[in-house]
């Protein structure tokens, strides 16, 4: 089905063609005429299914028809996906006369109020906190808006902005139609739909124990003074494109970015410290290949897209299974395909154990047979503890591997030395044979050749280097 059997008016479908798309997504394909039929909607779909532009499109066909002035208002809860949207609708709209505009802290609020005391916009993208001190400025009104987006509503009421929302609502027209769009739908957010909605349609295309299908997971138990030269080890051991790499809190990110660097990869990091200048570079890096790794907190994750994202790594456990949910969902976006790893030490197996209870199934465990998972930490030039990195891995070549697997070379003992035992899986491929990989999202696995052991294809499509740097065999599943 074409965008134009939706119903939207021909600039707009233009736009949407300008912009590389040409048929909706399911998401898109249902809520957008249950959004220009004027009800509210309440939308759950995965992360990375086109939200966006399911809420937009029809806003935009909307406000086509009206005087100028500012009537549709999406709230948000992080600067980078208030920047996201605030992106995608001046694409959409670039063949139209709307005026769109973004508000969002961090930066001076002079430049925004100027805006829209201005040439004004028809359609303003926020984020509560500097919504509120617009308008408590004088420098917006709400009294006009028509439609109203709450997106990734759950993030905002888990990062207590349910004040500031419930303060909003007081500030708009009764009469409007609302829309929320979001990737969970828990019971907390189910009672603040109710207060806001008024008999919605509803949407659900994701439930939350299923993640997309193309994401391959696996869990990766290490001691937590290891984790650092694990990743370094996959990171140079395994083919990568654009890699994501989670922490749970802004110095640990910090941190991880200044001991990658030391081992020279290019990484930058994204965290509440970072100015928006240093976020907005980081992510531009990240989209033009300037830096291959991006170490994020959760506060950001719900905020980047990144198109070529072929790995998501969970440094720490996230605190809670929706949080894991939506950081694996920065790869395999929109039918793409890409990997998501978890690092697990001991103290956190509870914490994976209750991901997989919401996900309803086992994440496959991995252990590499080179990585010596017995090394002890040395004191570094900072004053932490690390694992000596001269020491290197054990028990085998190093040959390159693909996503959970051991070295292609002289091949290490099952478990290598020291590695952790126990309903775990060895991983390991012979010289000259496909990857071996003991994880699986959903997607289809493939068989391949090498001692006869059953092995999967990672879920990006590529193959491992080979020694003189070239890649063997591309090919997609």
């Amino acid at each position: 089905m074409p965008f134009a059997a939706l119903g939207l008016p021909a600039p707009l479908v233009k736009g949407v063609r300008a912009a590389g798309y040409t048929n909706p997504t399911p998401i898109q394909a249902k809520a957008i005429p249950m959004v220009l039929s004027g009800r509210d909607l309440i939308a759950a779909a995965q992360t990375g299914t086109g939200k966006t532009a399911a809420f937009i499109l029809p806003i935009l066909a909307r406000l086509l028809e009206g005087g100028e002035r500012l009537r549709a208002l999406v709230l948000t809860p992080t600067r980078e996906l208030a920047a996201q949207i605030e992106t995608n609708a001046r694409d959409y709209a670039r063949f139209t006369d709307l005026q769109v505009g973004v508000v969002y802290g961090g930066v001076p609020i002079g430049p925004q109020e100027r805006m829209l005391r201005g040439h004004g916009v028809d359609l303003l993208v926020a984020t509560p906190g500097r919504l509120l001190d617009l308008q408590g400025r004088q420098s917006v009104s709400l009294d006009e808006v028509e439609v109203l987006v709450l997106d990734e509503a759950d993030r905002m009421v888990d990062m207590g902005f349910a004040p500031d929302l419930r303060r909003i609502l007081k500030l708009l027209p009764d009469k409007r139609q609302t829309l929320l769009f979001s990737a969970t739908m828990p019971p907390e957010l189910n009672r603040v739909a109710k207060e806001t909605l008024h008999d919605p349609n509803r949407v659900d295309l994701a439930p939350p124990s299923r993640p997309a299908a193309g994401i391959t997971q696996a869990v990766y138990p290490v001691p937590k003074h290891l984790k650092t030269e694990l990743l370094h080890y996959l990171l140079r051991e395994t083919d990568t494109g654009g890699v994501i790499v989670f922490t749970r809190t802004k110095h640990g990110a910090a941190r991880l970015a200044k001991a990658l660097e030391r081992r020279g990869h290019s990484v930058a990091a994204l965290h509440g410290d970072r100015t928006q200048s240093q976020r907005e570079r980081a992510l531009s890096d990240l989209r033009r290949g300037k830096i291959d790794i991006l170490v994020a907190t959760d506060i950001a994750s719900r905020g980047i897209d990144v198109k070529d994202i072929t790995h998501i790594i969970n440094f720490d456990v996230p605190h809670t299974p929706e949080d894991y949910v939506h950081r694996i969902g920065r790869t395999g976006r929109v039918d793409a395909l890409g990997d998501a790893f978890t690092f697990m030490s001991p103290d956190e197996s509870k914490d994976v154990v209750g991901i997989e209870r919401f996900l309803s199934r086992t994440i496959p465990r991995v252990v590499m047979p080179d990585f010596d998972y017995k090394a002890r930490p040395v004191a570094t030039p900072g004053g932490g503890r690390e694992r000596d990195e001269e020491r290197g891995g054990r028990g085998g070549g190093r040959g390159r591997s693909g996503p959970g697997g051991g070295g292609a070379g002289r091949g290490g003992r099952d478990g290598g030395r020291g590695a952790p035992s126990g309903g775990v899986r060895v991983v390991r491929h012979g010289a000259g044979s496909a990857p071996a990989h003991a994880a699986s999202g959903g997607g289809s696995s493939q068989g391949s050749s090498g001692r006869g052991a059953s092995e999967a294809t990672p879920a990006h499509g590529r193959r491992p280097k080979a020694a003189d740097g070239t890649r063997r065999g591309r090919r997609r599943i």
